[in-house]
């Protein structure tokens, strides 16, 4: 199957739950102008509330009723009761408050009942169009999961096997992982042992990967837990198939895989509802900043083409999210001939390799500036961890080798600022410690997202500008 085809089953369902909203509404109108075309001229703003009463309260209603899920939609029967009990509930909901504002006798009872009737006919013809169109996308792949499967052992085949006993075709076990993967492992059937945990995270870096369900003993605790601190730096789901449950993660909850129960251990950090909300707020951030600091960076360029000989700006390889390489843009800050793609020492208080307009925009942090481009194409956030050169050292050792969980910081999209950087985190990582402290802001601000703590930052950011401290 062409993984580039593959529908998100999140952005699906939230599809649905948008048309369901947009029923009620859209029926609302053509009631009016085919039952009452004398009062289309008074479709005022009780109409408008009605429509946008009724929209938020189906969507939250029928979300409520468990209507929203693969398994529900691909069950018409089973959803026909459950649709009118919402939408009659809906509506008696209205009616009440109609009532209790004493607006009641301004809907016709004739448009009401167009509304009510039509607007369950269309909920229930789209259960059936859904359904169609499911069926035909489960069978095509479409909707396919991609599950990577933990434990070469007696568990993760047992666990294999009775996956293959069930009849679901919306997940396909794309192979097995074993640390003990180093000598040759027998495969389960056709489901090929394909390498090393560290194999598997290169290969989720580079093809789609789901949900990786790990099949170990739990009893071997420390085992187990080496391979889900490994795997933790992962944007991907991580489940844990069932045995004994070590007291380290009686804290999961749990979900299913096919009827096989599996323990929740990770999950993305940004659900797909917060990162299609961060995406615009990066869009609407980044094209205001391009507006406002537009002279600015025009300034900028001018100055440092009179200043020193060389391109105007620099592009430098860094880590994006989940550890692929980006390319960050800058303006040039040093000389043309100490710029280096790779940045083994970073720069440091009265640097000489740094230009006198230079050493102004780095206080200014005016040198970050060209990165707008990098957040609207997407490639960068204007919140979130900060990218850091590739082979940049602390103590003469890479960051990686520094702190065990740095990778974990490439878990979500890099960012102009960050949450370390307001913190005073800011500048010079010359040491274990200052790269541990700012690993340590980075991974809070990921496990805590939320638009405010974003909008907190780049108050925060502005204000850390001002005084100027940390940028040399």
């Amino acid at each position: 199957m062409d993984r580039s085809k593959a529908l998100s089953e999140k952005k699906l369902l939230w599809t649905i739950r948008l048309l369901d909203m947009a029923i009620p509404a859209l029926v609302a109108w053509v009631a009016i102008v085919a039952w009452l075309p004398e009062h289309f001229a008074a479709f005022d703003s009780q109409y408008m509330l009605a429509m946008a009463a009724s929209a938020l309260l189906i969507g939250n209603v029928f979300s409520a009723l468990d209507l929203y899920s693969i398994r529900t939609l691909s069950n018409v029967p089973g959803q026909l009761g459950r649709v009118v009990l919402g939408w009659t509930g809906v509506v008696a909901v209205l009616l009440l408050a109609a009532f209790a504002a004493k607006v009641s006798s301004n809907f016709p009872r004739g448009w009401a009942i167009l509304w009510y009737f039509w607007s369950l006919g269309l909920f229930i013809a789209a259960r059936f169009a859904v359904f169609g169109v499911l069926s035909r996308w489960i069978e095509s792949g479409k909707l396919t999961r991609n599950v990577a499967i933990v434990g070469a052992g007696p568990h993760g085949r047992r666990l294999i096997e009775h996956l293959r006993q069930q009849a679901g075709t919306d997940w396909r076990i794309v192979g097995i992982w074993d640390e003990r993967a180093s000598r040759p492992i027998d495969p389960v059937g056709d489901i090929p042992v394909r390498g090393t945990i560290d194999d598997l995270i290169a290969y989720a870096r580079q093809n789609p990967v789901d949900q990786i369900v790990v099949a170990l003993p739990w009893a071997a605790e420390l085992r187990l837990m080496k391979v889900l601190k490994k795997l933790w730096e992962l944007p991907v789901d991580i489940r844990l198939a069932p045995d004994m449950i070590g007291f380290r993660l009686a804290h999961c909850s749990y979900s299913e895989l096919g009827s096989v129960p599996v323990l929740n251990v990770f999950d993305r950090p940004l659900s797909e509802e917060k990162l299609v909300l961060k995406r615009l707020e990066d869009i609407v951030l980044g094209l205001l900043m391009l507006v406002v600091f537009s002279p600015v960076m025009l300034l900028t360029a001018i100055a440092i083409k009179l200043d020193s000989s060389g391109p105007v700006l620099f592009r430098q390889t860094r880590y994006g999210f989940n550890n692929q390489k980006i390319d960050v843009w800058k303006f040039r800050s040093m000389y043309a001939d100490d710029c280096r793609d790779i940045a083994p020492s970073q720069v440091t208080t009265d640097d000489p390799r740094v230009t006198r307009v230079g050493r102004f925009i780095r206080r200014a942090s005016i040198d970050e500036l060209p990165q707008i481009f990098n957040v609207l194409s997407g490639v960068m956030s204007v919140v979130g961890p900060r990218p850091h050169p590739i082979d940049t050292r602390a103590e003469n050792m890479l960051f990686e080798e520094a702190v065990a969980e740095y990778a974990a910081r490439h878990r979500v999209k890099p960012g102009l600022t960050g949450w370390a950087q307001v913190n005073g985190w800011r500048g010079e990582t010359d040491t274990i410690e200052k790269i541990q402290r700012r690993v340590d802001h980075d991974l809070y601000y990921i496990e805590n997202w939320s638009l405010f703590l974003d909008i907190k930052i780049v108050v925060m950011t502005v204000l850390a500008v001002l005084r100027g401290k940390n940028a040399y």
